[in-house]
């Protein structure tokens, strides 16, 4: 969020209609907006997901949610939600599971859940602890506790004061805590401002600072994030991250992210500057977490992860309210690897959506390999699919594909590969944004192929590009009707090989 609005105050004006430009003109609702495949909020609200916890079997995620969001005013503010999932891509809905309001610190803003499976908080063992940040006064930052006893579906709150007060700070928020098995404590991260502080406890109740890891130039950071990964090398490296608003610096606004040493204390990264999971405009407030097997059983290879597909910027400029109802829809889930870059000696994260996802094909149209020299229409419409390709040339400036295209071919989203840099260009359709309409990652023309995987649904584009170590995710709100699909090439010819496109029905 911007540090110059609290998250309420950033909420009540957003539902007034009073902060953000307004709602894209939609014809009358002529069709639903609501995500086929992807996770969305079943009404009013929802922003930051929190981190999902693997609980008897199934995964609980919660998420920031506002019932009142439509009455805007002091009704303004989050309660945590609750939905649970055997395999990432279909979820079952549970309700509010931390609620706002019951106490006067008002609502609930992010943090974390963990699973106290010793009892050293005292609630009893495998109680499911949340903190997370409240503030009374809308000002002052602080966290605070809640507890659950019956599997994570219901928390109550530990009382009234914080368990980490605020030290006179105005950024201190967005909690995250791991245990530190070796050491027999939980470890903290919180944002605060240009700094993640640690902190340490023992039964999640007092906590004293450690320390910190500074970053300033990227934005006020928020939803700090650290977990332990091995690499497809079989090396062990840390990974931490943050959520950071660096559009002024001309660099992504979504998940930054350090590889690096942690010492229980403090963390050692690789490199000054970050990486980026994403370079889209719209994966924010994202978490990670582990993958389990049906057993439980942990992979320390991947880590999943899940982001907000929207952005504080334009958070109410989306036509779904008005159609559907709902203002809220998260990307697709993702496995991430960290893999080691040859070249550089280097490690990176890649992504490819969630495997699961394949169980879900209800139809699959091959299209084989396609010559293209300027454009083609191909014989194919759709709102919600996925297309994958392998475009190979001799020579070349561009290639790349036409994504939700009216019948008059002016209105589209664009993504492929130009010049110096991969692409996706939400600029030619109904964007939620007058200023940030293309994004761009580094991409060596002289290679004569690029591998694309492209998720499509009716209100975002996810674009994989080759081994996924660069990503786009972007909203864009396409007329219902703008159902056509294009390919085009710019100096030269280009074969589209093995594309096929796949529908879901989730």
């Amino acid at each position: 969020m911007p540090r110059f609005l609290s998250r309420r105050s950033l909420l009540a004006a957003s539902a007034a209609g009073v902060l953000l430009r307004p709602t894209p003109a939609v014809a009358a609702c002529a069709g639903s907006y609501r995500a086929e495949y992807h996770f969305t909020v079943p009404d009013q609200w929802m922003n930051d997901p929190q981190r999902p916890l693997w609980i008897d079997g199934e995964y609980h995620y919660y998420y920031l949610y506002n019932p009142d969001y439509s009455t805007g005013g002091t009704a303004a503010g989050t309660a945590w939600r609750l939905a649970t999932s055997t395999d990432l891509v279909t979820f079952t809905d549970r309700g509010i599971a931390v609620p706002k309001d019951t106490t006067p610190n008002g609502d609930v803003w992010s943090g974390s859940a963990v699973l106290d499976t010793e009892n050293t908080a005292g609630f009893g063992a495998g109680a499911v602890i949340v903190l997370a940040t409240m503030a009374p006064d809308d000002v002052t930052q602080a966290q605070y506790l809640y507890y659950s006893t019956d599997g994570g579906r219901h928390f109550t709150n530990h009382g009234t004061a914080p368990v980490l007060s605020n030290p006179g700070v105005r950024d201190f928020r967005d909690p995250k805590v791991i245990r530190d098995e070796e050491r027999g404590r939980w470890v903290m991260l919180l944002a605060e401002n240009d700094k993640v502080g640690f902190y340490h406890s023992t039964d999640l109740k007092a906590w004293a600072y450690v320390g910190g890891f500074i970053k300033g130039g990227i934005g006020v950071l928020e939803c700090p994030d650290l977990f332990r990964i091995r690499a497809d090398d079989g090396t062990w490296k840390w990974v931490l991250g943050v959520s950071a608003n660096a559009k002024g610096a001309g660099l992504p606004s979504t998940y930054a992210y350090w590889t690096g040493d942690f010492d229980g204390t403090a963390f050692t990264a690789d490199a000054p500057d970050p990486q980026w999971l994403d370079h889209g405009w719209d994966w924010y407030a994202a978490v990670t977490f582990d993958k389990r097997d049906a057993a439980g059983v942990l992979d320390p290879a991947v880590r999943y992860a899940i982001g907000w597909l929207n952005h504080w910027d334009y958070a109410s400029t989306t036509p779904t309210m008005a159609c559907d109802g709902f203002n809220g829809t998260d990307s697709i889930v993702r496995e991430t690897r960290l893999r080691r870059d040859a070249s550089s000696g280097t490690y990176y994260l890649a992504s490819r959506p969630v495997t699961a996802l394949d169980r879900y094909v209800s139809r699959e149209v091959d299209l084989g390999d396609l010559t293209v020299d300027g454009s083609r229409l191909l014989p194919y419409t759709g709102t919600a699919y996925e297309l994958t390709c392998t475009v190979t040339w001799d020579q070349l400036d561009g290639a790349g594909l036409q994504l939700r295209r009216s019948a008059d071919g002016a209105r589209h989203i664009d993504a492929g590969v130009y010049g110096t840099y991969a692409f996706v260009n939400r600029g030619y359709t109904v964007s939620p944004s007058d200023r940030w309409q293309e994004s761009r990652t580094p991409f060596d023309l002289s290679t004569g192929t690029a591998t694309l995987r492209i998720l499509v649904d009716r209100t975002s584009v996810e674009m994989f590009v080759g081994d996924g170590r660069y990503t786009h995710t972007t909203e864009a709100f396409p007329d219902p009707s703008d159902t056509g699909l294009a390919l085009f090439t710019i100096g030269g010819p280009a074969v589209f090989r093995n594309t096929v496109i796949r529908e879901f029905r989730v």
